[in-house]
C-alpha cells in the first residue's frame, strides 16, 4: 500500500459523512430564517472536516501506542496497528492537519463576523482550539478521556450542540430556541454511533483498561442506554416539526428512523459484541440520512 492510501485509510473516510450532519441541519435552519451563506456553509465543512480527521488521525496514533490496537480489535486495521504508519508520521499528520484546520476555522470565522465582532471571534476561535484538545485527548495522554466514560459526552457537545447551535450562530449571529431540538438530535445520534462502536469493543476494551461507557454500564444497561439516545433524539426530532411546518414533507427527515429503530432491535437481540460491527454504518449513516433530509427540505421544499 503507498503512503498516500495509507493516510486515507488513517482518515476513515466512512467516519466523515456523520462528522457533517451537523452542520447540514444547521444550514438547513439557516436557510428558514433567511441567513443561509454558501461561504460560511462550505467553510464550516472543511472545517469540520478537518477536526474530524485530525480526530481519527490521534485516535490512530493514542490507540497504537497504548496497545489497544491489537489482535483482539473488530473493525478496519488501523493504519499504525498495520505499520502503515509510524507514530512519528501520524503525530507529523496531526500537527498538519490542526494547522491547517485552525486556518479555515480562523478564514470561517472572519467570513462570518468581519472586523465588527472582536469578542465574537475570538470566542469562536478559543471553541476552535477546545475542538483541536478534545480531538487530540479522546485516546492521546495518560488523561486521556475515551478512557475514562467521558467520550459520549464530548461527543454530544461537539457534534450536537457545539456543532449545530455553533453553527447556526455563524449564520445568524442569534441563537433560537427551537435550534435546540435538532441540536440534540444529532448530538444523541452522534453519541449512540459511538456507543455502538464502544459496544462492539467492548470485550476486548475490558482487557485493556480503556474503561468506556459500554465497559462501565455492562451489556444488558448498555443497551438500554443505546435505546435511549435513539429514542430521545427521535422525540427531539417529532416535536421540532410543529415549529419547523405542517406539511407532510417536513416529515421527510424521520424516515431516517426506521433503520435506527430496527437497529435498536439487532442491538438487544445481539449475544456477541462483534456482530455489531456492521451496524455501525447503518446508524452513521442514517443520522447522515437525517441531516441531509432535514437540509434538502428546507432548501428546496419550502
Amino acid at each position: 500500500m503507498t503512503k498516500v492510501r495509507a493516510w486515507i485509510s488513517a482518515a476513515r473516510l466512512r467516519t466523515l459523512p456523520l462528522s457533517i450532519s451537523g452542520i447540514l441541519v444547521a444550514g438547513g435552519a439557516a436557510v428558514k430564517v433567511g441567513a443561509f451563506s454558501l461561504p460560511i456553509f462550505v467553510l464550516a465543512l472543511l472545517t469540520t472536516l478537518g477536526f474530524q480527521i485530525l480526530s481519527n488521525f490521534a485516535n490512530d496514533y493514542g490507540d497504537g501506542v497504548k496497545g489497544t490496537d491489537n489482535a483482539d480489535r473488530v473493525g478496519p486495521a488501523r493504519a499504525m496497528q498495520s505499520g502503515l504508519l509510524t507514530a512519528k508520521e501520524l503525530k507529523y499528520g496531526m500537527v498538519v492537519t490542526t494547522i491547517l484546520t485552525l486556518f479555515l476555522a480562523s478564514l470561517l470565522i472572519f467570513i462570518a463576523f468581519g472586523n465588527e465582532n472582536f469578542i465574537l471571534s475570538v470566542v469562536f476561535f478559543n471553541l476552535g482550539i477546545a475542538a483541536v484538545i478534545a480531538a487530540i485527548t479522546y485516546t492521546v495522554g495518560k488523561r486521556a478521556y475515551g478512557y475514562r466514560a467521558m467520550g459520549d459526552v464530548f461527543v454530544f457537545l461537539f457534534f450536537g450542540l457545539v456543532g449545530v447551535i455553533g453553527c447556526y450562530f455563524l449564520f445568524t449571529q442569534e441563537i433560537s430556541g427551537f435550534i435546540g431540538l435538532p441540536a440534540i438530535t444529532i448530538g444523541l445520534l452522534s453519541a449512540a454511533v459511538l456507543n455502538l462502536n464502544n459496544m462492539r469493543d467492548r470485550l476486548a476494551d475490558a482487557k485493556v483498561n480503556k474503561n468506556t461507557l459500554a465497559v462501565v454500564l455492562g451489556e444488558k444497561p448498555v443497551k438500554l442506554y443505546h435505546a435511549l439516545l435513539i429514542s430521545v433524539s427521535f422525540l427531539c426530532a417529532l416535536g421540532y416539526i410543529p415549529i419547523n411546518g405542517s406539511s407532510w414533507y417536513h416529515f421527510l427527515p424521520l424516515i431516517a428512523f426506521i433503520p435506527l429503530f430496527l437497529n435498536m432491535i439487532t442491538v438487544f437481540r445481539n449475544q456477541a459484541p462483534p456482530l455489531l460491527d456492521p451496524e455501525l454504518k447503518k446508524v452513521a449513516l442514517s443520522t447522515f440520512l437525517f441531516a441531509v433530509l432535514f437540509f434538502v427540505v428546507e432548501m428546496f421544499l419550502v
